[in-house]
C-alpha cells in the first residue's frame, strides 16, 4: 500500500472532531504584545471545536512557568466519571511572537501550535491551533476560554465574531459542560 494512503488511513480518526480543510494552515494574527505572566494560572473551556483528546466535562488547564522558562500544562476533565489528567509543556517559539506558544503532552510527539488571538487576561481567552499535513490539508482546533466556569453571552458571541472575522469556521463550536451544579 502506497504509504501516503496509509498514512491518510492512519488520520481518518482525528478527521472526525475538529475542523479539517483543504490546503495550507491559515494564519491568523495573535494578541499584540503578549504577556505571558498575566496569562499564566487557571482557565475553564466554555465552548471548542470538538477533539478527539478532550471529550469530557468540565474541561480546564492550568498554566505555570517552570524553573527552566518552559510552561507546565495540566488539562483535566471529567470522562467517564472519573477525573482525569494529563500533563504537557508548552513553550514560546518565537520570542518577537510571544503569543504564538507550541504544546507537546509526549516526550515523543512535536509541539503543536496553541496560538492565543486575543485574551484579556482576566476573563476571557481565544486560542487557535492548526495542523498542516503536507500543505495538503490542515486540522483546525478553536477554544474559547474564561477565567470563571462560565462567561456572559456577549463575551462568547463577541469571541465568535473575532474568530470569524479572522476567517476561522466557528460552525462546529459547541458549548463545554462546565459541571456547575456539582
Amino acid at each position: 500500500m502506497n504509504s501516503a494512503v496509509y498514512f491518510l488511513l492512519l488520520m481518518l480518526p482525528l478527521i472526525s472532531a475538529q475542523i479539517t480543510r483543504w490546503g495550507p494552515c491559515p494564519t491568523p494574527r495573535v494578541q499584540p504584545n503578549f504577556k505571558l505572566d498575566k496569562y499564566l494560572g487557571k482557565w475553564y473551556e466554555i465552548e471548542k471545536i470538538p477533539t478527539y483528546f478532550a471529550q469530557g466535562k468540565c474541561n480546564e488547564v492550568d498554566y505555570s512557568l517552570r524553573k527552566d522558562g518552559t510552561i507546565k500544562v495540566v488539562n483535566s476533565q471529567m470522562f467517564r466519571n472519573k477525573l482525569r489528567s494529563v500533563e504537557g509543556t508548552a513553550v514560546v517559539q518565537n520570542k518577537t511572537e510571544p503569543a504564538k506558544l507550541g504544546v507537546s503532552f509526549s516526550n515523543f510527539t512535536p509541539y503543536s501550535p496553541y496560538w492565543i488571538l486575543c485574551t484579556d487576561y482576566t476573563s476571557v481567552a481565544i486560542v487557535y491551533s492548526c495542523i498542516d499535513i503536507l500543505h495538503l490539508f490542515n486540522y483546525q482546533y478553536v477554544w474559547i476560554l474564561g477565567r470563571s466556569h462560565t462567561l456572559p453571552p456577549v463575551k462568547v458571541n463577541n469571541a465568535k465574531k473575532l474568530l470569524q472575522s479572522k476567517g476561522i469556521d466557528i460552525s462546529r463550536l459547541n458549548a463545554t459542560d462546565q459541571c456547575c451544579n456539582n
